[in-house]
């Protein structure tokens, strides 16, 4: 199926908007397979107010991965839970990286910034302190000469 055909590529990816039928239908699978996999925990689609299971095109995408590790590659379910699992775990991880490194970047350039706002003149009196001491820094500028 191309992706001009494929339902699911013009709903958000996270929008729980197919019943099990339709998921059922769009991974190749029988209703009763989406079922019991939503009892194992391995896809969990969203509830409407009366219990009602709605697949979103993640959850589908999630359904034919299962289904392609089950028949081809041979994995177990219980395999397969696990696989997801720490895929899961790696997307939080990637997404914490990537907050860090917005945060980093963040810093540097107060940091620049801070640094561009003294006088040039002054930076060269400018010498790192040990955070642990005690001691007391006066500074006095130096006579131009």
């Amino acid at each position: 199926m191309s992706s001009a055909q494929d339902p699911t590529r013009s709903v958000a990816e996270d929008a729980p908007v197919f019943v099990i039928s339709v998921a059922a239908e769009l991974a190749g699978m029988h209703a009763q397979t989406l079922r019991q996999y939503d009892r194992l925990g391995l896809v969990s689609p969203g509830r409407t107010p009366g219990g009602g299971r709605r697949y979103s095109p993640r959850d589908v995408a999630l359904l034919r991965e299962v289904q392609r590790l089950s028949q081809e590659d041979g994995v177990n379910l219980a395999g397969i839970k696990r696989i997801i699992d720490l895929e899961s775990q790696v997307e939080a991880l990637q997404a914490r990286v990537h907050e860090l490194l917005e945060a980093l970047d963040m810093a540097e350039a107060r940091r620049m910034a801070a640094e561009a706002a003294v006088p040039a003149g002054y930076r060269r009196d400018l010498m790192p302190q040990n955070r642990q001491s005690s001691a007391l820094v006066v500074w006095r500028p130096r006579a131009e000469r």
